[in-house]
């Protein structure tokens, strides 16, 4: 830590390591809505948020818990796959009520090519919302159909039974077999454009 009379102490949420005053500066100046994704233990929370006078303004938001409760998934609450879908419920939700343009905010995370985060700026990129990520950053559909975790339950079941319990368990409660994730991501994928058709946003996939 610096010491010294010209030393002086970070924000409170910056020694905590939650905010970058100087990116949400940057974000401000922009004037656009900023894309904003956190990750806790278990799930991903998506918001698009106005920055005001009077603080910032929440205009539409998704948590992947809603996916379990509303769309009937039985994976995990913060892997790419529920990324993608959680990210599209809140662009559907976005596009609602009138965004078209977003500026991406990870926080204080480092951007990783193929990393999660990327995935939800896919989404919302799908639903017709303009997001500033290169394009070389966003993670393969293998990844977000969650066809490599099928793969890899696949080839633990035929070689390690016991293994492939212990580590899929949470989808083995649900009555999900994880061999079978790309086809339940494709199902859930489905009532999720379904859902943003009652809102009259319509979504075109792409690959």
């Amino acid at each position: 830590m610096g010491e010294g009379p010209s030393y002086k102490v970070p924000l409170k949420r910056r020694r905590e390591g939650k905010t970058n005053y100087y990116k949400r500066y940057i974000y401000v100046l922009s004037g656009k809505p900023r894309l904003i994704i956190r990750y806790s233990n278990k799930y991903v929370q998506v918001q698009v948020a106005k920055a005001t006078i009077l603080g910032d303004i929440i205009v539409a938001a998704a948590h992947s818990r809603e996916l379990y409760k509303l769309f009937d998934w039985r994976a995990g609450g913060k892997n790419t796959s529920a990324s993608y879908l959680t990210g599209l419920l809140a662009a559907l939700r976005a596009k609602y009520m009138g965004i078209e343009i977003c500026a991406l905010d990870i926080g204080l995370k480092s951007p990783v090519k193929g990393s999660k985060i990327f995935a939800v700026a896919k989404a919302f990129r799908d639903a017709g919302i303009e997001v500033n990520v290169d394009e070389e950053f966003i993670p393969g559909e293998e990844r977000i159909s969650g066809k490599i975790i099928a793969e890899y339950a696949e080839k633990l079941y035929n070689e390690d039974t016991e293994k492939y319990k212990r580590l899929f368990s949470d989808y083995l409660k649900r009555g999900l077999d994880p061999r079978e994730l790309p086809r339940h991501f494709e199902e859930t994928l489905d009532k999720i454009i379904k859902y943003g058709e009652k809102l009259g946003v319509k979504v075109k996939i792409s690959e």
